[in-house]
């Protein structure tokens, strides 16, 4: 199947490459309740020494920056406890960490995770965080420019590999709640 964006020479749909997926995102697509077929959700394979969004774009096409959403672990702070959650922005932006992200998790404070929270947390390689397969109970913050797009580039849950997912799918994961202004310049 060619692939919706991008200059990738074949997608598969992502039930059919379950073993190139960490566990949990794996996991997460056997079990996919969201009203989207899964098998619109696709896989490409990419070479993990362009996972990073900037290296990614300049290797693989400038136009799909603006396509591209960026997943990034924070951690709200409160009274000694600690709340996880994930922020999904386009790539052109960055999350409002210590705006409406601290806001919406009803912190005193906020601040991305370290990368050791980030991924011990979510069984995910650093640089290829996605949404797909958080942890059960995770608030999923997303900035509603990604959800409008047709088609969202994300990582994979690993460094070599992104996902192709309708932008209207990832509304659909457990915990997502879709903010407006969550990406800012």
């Amino acid at each position: 199947m060619r692939a919706p964006i991008g200059d990738f020479d074949t997608a598969t749909p992502v039930p059919d490459c379950l073993e190139e997926l960490t566990a949990p995102v794996a996991d997460a697509v056997r079990h996919w309740q969201g009203a989207t077929p899964v098998d619109r959700m696709l896989y490409v394979e990419t070479d993990p020494q362009w996972a990073d969004t900037a290296i990614f774009v300049e290797h693989y096409g400038r136009d799909l920056l603006e396509r591209s959403a960026n997943c990034v672990v924070v951690a709200g702070k409160r009274g000694g406890e600690t709340t996880l959650a994930a922020c999904l922005v386009l790539s052109t932006t960055r999350a409002d960490v210590n705006g409406l992200v601290r806001r919406q998790l009803g912190a005193r404070k906020a601040s991305f995770a370290s990368m050791e929270t980030a991924t011990g947390e979510t069984g995910m390689e650093y640089g290829g965080i996605t949404p797909v397969g958080l942890p059960a109970g995770w608030p999923l913050l997303i900035d509603s420019a990604v959800v409008d797009l047709p088609y969202v580039l994300v990582g994979s849950g690993r460094r070599r590999g992104k996902l192709l997912v309708p932008g209207k799918a990832l509304a659909e994961l457990p915990g997502a709640v879709v903010l407006e202004g969550l990406g800012v310049a």
